[in-house]
């Protein structure tokens, strides 16, 4: 019984809360914990049965929910109704790009992480494709919108959202900080209590949410078991590596973001077994599999990011020595882990990830092919007043 094997977990579940939040809070968040994985079993009537674990046979299709539409039919039924006939037998699972409401960035500034974008459907859409596919769904949670109901009560002080976010001073040097996106880190709001600086890793309309507060922790361990329950296999943790914030840090990568979805893969084997970990880090590879842990305790699944930045340089070479080269040096962490590999997101094609595998020249010479074919190129501040490429935005 879940409960039974939560129990089991209990204290290494408590250890890595210990960890994160000290001694004095760690038994005390753990019954919160409890308490939701109560209201999961009470409400789930799926009835799970054993999945097997993936192979080289499982096919995704990657897709935003609009992307087939008919007249009079929500784009979500028009979608399953299409892969359902058309690919039913090609594909195995379903990644459906954020289809909750949105301000902005195609879908990941949510506004209401509890929704379905009335635009493209309901959940009942959402539950239905569940029964013929494997879904993933995007956990977008290292921020919200900026006209989201969290970041709305914090603004109108709203003394229980008040540590949602993170205040910081502008003052304060910040130039360790890894950045993503040539944009300010910090942005201004006026609130309740006067103007606030907010930190904002990606636009001043997506709004980190502040993992120091246990208040958010247990509301994103909610709300994923709210994605198991309406049907999600896969949850994609989108824009993982930049959850923990500690000032003179890099702010990617530190151990409180590694403990917490470590804490997430021991409530899920608890409670929902077949759900399966995939951690989105565009970053370079020693960092990216990080997130596997030691194979048995941490993420399922990481995306295979050179694949993508790699198989481009092979076509426009002609050559495909360090595609094959990279090929080979690959090796499995453990039986319990493996790479998602893709050819492009709806990012694009990420660049970080080959710094170490291709020169400087060799990335210039993409990027400069890439606009030449009419691409885009999106840049990311170095933090010392210069910018690199980041994504490479073409197919």
């Amino acid at each position: 019984m879940p409960i039974e094997r939560l129990i089991q977990k209990q204290q290494g579940i408590i250890e890595k809360l210990n960890v994160v939040y000290g001694e004095e809070k760690g038994h005390e968040i753990y019954h919160e914990i409890k308490k939701i994985v109560e209201a999961f079993i009470k409400h789930d009537t799926k009835n799970q049965a054993d999945k097997r674990w993936v192979s080289e046979k499982d096919v995704i299709l990657i897709t935003y929910g609009d992307q087939i539409k008919e007249v009079n039919k929500p784009p979500l039924e028009s979608l399953h109704g299409f892969i359902k006939q058309y690919m039913e037998e090609s594909i195995s699972g379903i990644h459906i790009l954020p289809f909750y409401p949105y301000t902005s960035d195609d879908g990941f500034s949510v506004t209401d992480y509890f929704q379905v974008n009335p635009d493209l459907g309901v959940w009942g859409h959402v539950e239905e494709m569940a029964q013929d596919f494997d879904l993933m769904f995007d956990a977008v949670i290292n921020h919200i919108s900026a006209k989201s109901e969290w970041f709305q009560e914090y603004i109108n002080g709203n003394a229980a959202y008040e540590d949602f976010f993170i205040e910081a001073d502008p003052a304060l040097d910040y130039s360790s900080v890894r950045r993503p996106r040539a944009l300010p880190l910090l942005s201004p709001y006026a609130t309740s209590r006067g103007t606030k600086y907010i930190w904002t890793t990606f636009s001043e309309d997506q709004i980190d949410l502040n993992y120091q507060s246990e208040k958010v922790l247990l509301k994103i361990i909610q709300l994923l078991f709210f994605y198991i329950a309406k049907g999600a296999r896969y949850l994609r943790l989108d824009a993982i590596g930049f959850l923990w914030k500690e000032q003179n840090t890099s702010c990617i990568h530190l151990d409180k973001t590694h403990k917490i979805i470590q804490l997430f893969r021991d409530i899920f084997e608890a409670v929902a077994p077949d759900t399966v970990i995939i951690t989105e880090t565009n970053v370079p590879h020693k960092e990216n599999i990080s997130y596997l842990g030691d194979g048995s305790n941490e993420a399922h699944m990481v995306y295979q990011f050179p694949l993508p930045p790699l198989t481009l340089h092979t076509f426009l070479t002609g050559n495909a020595r360090i595609l094959l080269e990279w090929a080979e040096a690959i090796s499995p962490l453990s039986e319990q882990t493996t790479f998602f590999n893709f050819l492009a997101s709806h990012d694009g094609i990420g660049v970080t990830p080959v710094k170490e595998i291709l020169t400087e020249e060799e990335i210039e010479e993409m990027v400069e092919k890439v606009q030449e074919y009419g691409g885009y190129v999106s840049y990311k501040n170095n933090g010392n007043g210069t910018k690199s490429p980041y994504e490479l935005n073409i197919n």
